[in-house]
């Protein structure tokens, strides 16, 4: 299929304008041929983004609309979401800037729930000051959760790895108290699904990292591999999800061994984003896992260190944009071939001869 047949709307938000967000955006949509495979919609300011692009010496052409349904196919497009002018500091966050971040959140959110844009992709934000202005959540995952009224997982994908985290934005010392094991077999059982659905992985085999150093040797560094963890995982391997572990985090992520799975879930955050940072920090995208619409983002935060100096790399925003593209095309493709499974089989007389069942959802 050429690209042209079927053109996904990808809606953007563009995080806290005062980092590197409108740059990344930008620079990811300046080859001219970008919109032959996707239209952007931007949720953004006209006049922030025209004020950045002379900064960074862009040449973009922006269609500005005021809703999502005058979008151009083949335009870079942007909801006009403020018309007056924009105090720009770069490299310090605002109120200002921090109130467009979540503006800009809210509206391409509401257009994806509506159908508007197909998919979404998020440009980093300071978490910090979206709470002190009223946001009411400790990053993007549990803000779609609410809305979409469905418990996701925070998820970092590049081809060759994919590491989930059990527990998101949480202090360390509330991490075990934090994990059981019918959260952890849900867990791995949404992976499990995802893997199959939004991957194409037909049967996947996933590791799961233990909470202790040296997973917990036995007990000896604590009993929550024993208690929670490992038989979490023996009853999924008993009923057919091929899951591992536990293994100790401090040696699983070498070459050899996490190459031999198709995903990793780990127990807190910097456990598992510390190795993929490392791995694939260019090419790294975070997706949120087991929501029923889908969302990605660049791996890396709003970088107020190297805002404004146009040295921001802006491949992990790209490739989170065409990983969102790919998992539409993949859940898309998933559906089509469940949709068939259902559909009975007739003979010439017209009467049923077979019925396929779908897979068991899980």
């Amino acid at each position: 299929m050429s690209p042209k047949q079927h053109k996904i709307k990808v809606g953007i938000s563009i995080g806290d304008y005062n980092g590197i967000g409108p740059e990344i955006i930008m620079k990811s949509l300046q080859d001219k041929s970008i919109t032959d495979f996707f239209t952007p919609v931007i949720f953004g300011s006209g006049k922030l983004f025209t004020y950045q692009k002379n900064i960074f010496k862009l040449q973009h052409n922006f269609n500005y609309i005021t809703e999502v349904s005058q979008a151009h196919a083949d335009k870079i497009n942007m909801v006009n979401l403020w018309k007056d002018n924009v105090n720009v500091d770069l490299g310090t966050p605002t109120e200002e800037s921090t109130k467009m971040a979540i503006e800009s959140l809210e509206a391409a959110t509401n257009a994806l729930m509506n159908g508007e844009v197909d998919v979404l992709v998020t440009a980093p934000i300071n978490k910090e000051e979206m709470l002190k202005n009223g946001f009411q959540h400790a990053g993007h995952t549990g803000y779609l959760e609410e809305k979409f009224e469905k418990k996701g997982l925070m998820f970092l994908v590049t081809d060759d790895l994919k590491v989930a985290v059990s527990t998101h934005h949480i202090p360390i010392a509330n991490v075990a108290e934090n994990i059981s094991k019918e959260k952890i077999k849900k867990q791995i059982k949404l992976l499990n699904q995802c893997l199959i659905e939004d991957f194409c992985i037909e049967r996947p085999k996933i590791a799961v990292l233990g909470l202790n150093p040296h997973a917990g040797d036995g007990g000896a560094i604590g009993k929550e591999e024993i208690e929670i963890i490992e038989p979490a995982i023996r009853e999924l391997f008993d009923n057919g999800i091929m899951a591992f572990g536990p293994y100790p985090a401090d040696s699983f992520f070498q070459p050899e061994k996490y190459k031999h799975f198709d995903a990793v879930l780990a127990m807190y955050h910097d456990q598992g984003l510390a190795p993929f940072k490392t791995i694939a920090y260019e090419e790294g995208v975070n997706y949120t896992a087991g929501l029923p619409f889908i969302r990605t983002s660049p791996d890396h935060g709003v970088a107020y260190d190297i805002a404004g100096k146009n040295i921001a790399d802006p491949q992990s925003f790209s490739e989170a944009i065409f990983m969102a593209i790919k998992i539409f095309k993949n859940r898309q493709e998933y559906n089509d071939l469940m949709t068939n499974r259902m559909r009975p089989r007739r003979n010439a007389s017209g009467n049923n001869v077979e019925e396929d069942l779908p897979v068991d959802r899980l």
